[in-house]
């Protein structure tokens, strides 16, 4: 099987109805973050059906797909990708990690990195240093700097809070909506495992957070205490 074949496949898959609804969901106009995107209109559900199909994929076949102009021919490689790791002995787990930072132009939408940083950057990291996230974090690339606090969500699994933590300071003053909801999220994922660990941070940042970041940390928080906190009342 070679990329030309599985393109192929796409390609009779693919839906315009579908492909212009992806269009604008994922802001591909001029000077949104997608801008210069383009789809074929094919449901995650059915790309998931099509990596179990090719999962056996080899790695230089994969990084072709990764490569593609085509948004889901990306997600449909990072699929085989996060699925080849989870399975792979610790020498793959490191060609796909070096693979995938080698690779983060091509990772260049929220879903693609949401989709896979947790699976592959996070969990190779586990029991290693984590300095490669805080480059990531202070990246230039909106992408990378999503990746750095996506990847967290691997410790968070583990009751490993710190580096979200540090992560989510770094990236307090980020300019980016998409880095805000990010962030917040994570926040409220450590929340979800210790309380008291999230509302540490949120008390000595939350004045100086952006509204969507903060909106998202606290959603599940009690209404009379998530009022407080958008008051400035705390």
């Amino acid at each position: 099987m070679t990329v030309r074949d599985i393109q192929q496949r796409l390609e009779a898959l693919g839906d315009p109805e579908i492909a212009a609804h992806s269009q604008r969901f994922f802001k591909t106009g001029p000077g949104q973050y997608g801008e210069g995107d383009i789809f074929r209109g094919i449901r995650v559900p059915a790309l998931r059906k099509l990596a179990k199909q090719y999962k056996a994929l080899p790695l230089d076949e994969t990084t072709a797909l990764l490569h593609s102009p085509f948004h889901e021919d990306r997600l449909l490689a990072l699929i085989i990708l996060t699925h080849a790791f989870s399975k792979g002995d610790e020498s793959l787990k490191k060609t796909i990690y070096d693979l995938y930072l080698a690779n983060t132009k091509w990772i260049n939408n929220w879903d693609l990195v949401d989709s896979s940083a947790h699976k592959i950057v996070g969990p190779f990291l586990m029991d290693r240093s984590r300095a490669p996230l805080y480059r990531l974090a202070r990246s230039a690339s909106l992408w990378e700097r999503r990746i750095a606090i996506i990847s967290t969500f691997a410790f968070i699994n583990r009751d490993q809070f710190e580096d979200s933590l540090a992560i989510a300071e770094i990236l307090l003053a980020d300019k980016e909506d998409l880095i805000h909801k990010a962030v917040g999220w994570v926040l409220r994922e450590v929340g979800k495992r210790n309380f008291d660990v999230e509302e540490g941070f949120l008390l000595q940042h939350y004045r100086a957070m952006p509204r969507t970041m903060l909106r998202y940390a606290i959603e599940k928080f009690p209404e009379p205490r998530r009022q407080r906190y958008l008051k400035g009342e705390i």
